[in-house]
């Protein structure tokens, strides 16, 4: 009983963090997706699981580089800090940096990843906004 209630209480805390948390399984498909990956992405719980992560919810030229960290994961070399761009439902990017942690079961075996997140996205476009005023700034000096 102790244990099933620890199990839910972990469950309402990944359910309800403030920040993105998503998992694969070691297909590569969606078996985790927080209220927070769902409120910045517009996918719900529903629409991401069992949809292979990389292909659906990761922009095209990413793909490759994403699919590797996750292959690493799933092989036990988990990843720090590297940044993701999710695809929203409204076609926008969101830019994530990522955790990527092997999920493994009771008995060590690796049964996925989990990825806990941050969403970077204000701050990507406040410095594309800065470097853009640079470079216009640098263009007036130089004519």
């Amino acid at each position: 009983r102790a244990v099933a209630a620890m199990a839910n209480e972990l469950r309402q805390l990944v359910d309800t963090a403030n920040a993105p948390i998503f998992g694969i399984d070691v297909f590569g498909n969606v078996n985790e997706w927080n209220d927070k990956t769902a409120e910045i992405t517009g996918f719900s719980k529903e629409e991401a699981f069992n949809k292979p992560l990389v292909s659906t919810f990761i922009m095209p030229k990413l793909r490759r580089s994403i699919q590797e960290v996750m292959d690493s994961a799933l092989r036990g070399n988990e990843t720090s800090n590297y940044e993701l761009e999710f695809c929203t439902k409204s076609d926008e990017i969101r830019y994530l940096l990522v955790n990527a942690t092997t999920r493994r079961d009771e008995d060590s075996n690796i049964v996925g990843v989990v990825g806990v997140a941050q969403d970077v996205t204000e701050s990507k476009r406040h410095d594309r906004a800065v470097a853009a005023m640079a470079n216009e700034l640098r263009q007036l000096v130089d004519t």
